[in-house]
């Protein structure tokens, strides 16, 4: 128990961590806002890394997906049944579309990370459906959040969300503890599970909340070709949203909210 006292005291920041991590967080969400202009049809995925890649690089930051476990590119985008972990290449966005970007920075060693599920062109019902859902999901799981609480107060709120509309949530990825490690604890599962419903969200632990939703089966299959691209099983589409999150002695604080993505609330 000492142990465990000792490793959960670290994961805990004071004042000057939590400056470094929300202007991390800050800067993540301005790259976000930079790239959106760009995401139409007509743009290929590695286009969209090279803008992210270029414009991390230009404010004197580092893309901390390029070289992460062999991972080549400077953001992960994942199409359609694409859960996480796509790769970005020659793929050309087109109507009907729907695009998880994903982009984590290195801010003065200190990690940001998010994403946003794009619809290009107006989309299918089902499409916006299962965007709404994912969204949604990470809003309801953050304000149900509040100072030690159990992480799995996260996951009995996204999967009574998704289950009621019909959708599931993918279980063999999950959200993670953040600082200036890309991945520590806690794990944030998105669905309630026995480690989840013994562990704390203290004041001072930043971390993500990054819901996946399907539109079909919850179960994900690896791309044995390049070790990385998730895909749904069935072939269905998935969409997520993803937040860094301090917590604080008030509750939940969001650091990286865009200011020109969609808001809570937003109906797409």
């Amino acid at each position: 128990m000492l142990q465990q006292d000792k490793q959960t005291r670290k994961l805990l920041l004071g004042y000057e961590g939590r400056e470094k991590m929300r202007a991390a967080g800050r800067f993540n969400a301005q790259l976000l806002d930079h790239v959106r202009d760009f995401v139409k049809p007509g743009i290929t995925t590695a286009e969209i890394d090279q803008i992210i890649h270029q414009y991390t690089l230009d404010h004197g930051h580092v893309p901390a997906t390029l070289g992460y476990l062999g991972f080549t590119k400077s953001c992960c985008t994942s199409m359609n049944d694409v859960i996480c972990h796509g790769i970005p290449d020659a793929t050309v966005l087109a109507d009907g579309d729907i695009i998880n970007i994903d982009i984590t920075s290195i801010v003065d060693g200190w990690h940001g990370d998010q994403s946003e599920t794009f619809i290009i062109g107006e989309g299918s019902a089902i499409a916006r459906a299962v965007t709404q859902a994912a969204f949604d999901c990470l809003y309801l799981a953050i304000d149900a959040l509040t100072p030690g609480c159990m992480v799995s107060e996260i996951g009995d709120t996204i999967v009574a969300e998704a289950t009621q509309r019909g959708f599931t949530v993918v279980r063999e990825y999950v959200g993670h503890g953040l600082g200036q490690m890309f991945h520590q604890p806690p794990n944030i599962p998105h669905f309630p599970d026995r480690k989840s419903r013994q562990q704390r969200l203290l004041p001072g632990m930043c971390f993500t909340v990054e819901p996946m939703i399907n539109a079909g089966s919850r179960f994900a299959k690896l791309d044995k070709g390049d070790g990385w691209t998730v895909r749904t099983r069935d072939g269905q589409l998935s969409a997520q949203f993803e937040h860094s999150i301090l917590m604080t002695e008030e509750g939940p604080e969001i650091l990286t909210q865009t200011e020109r993505g969609p808001q809570r609330g937003h109906q797409f």
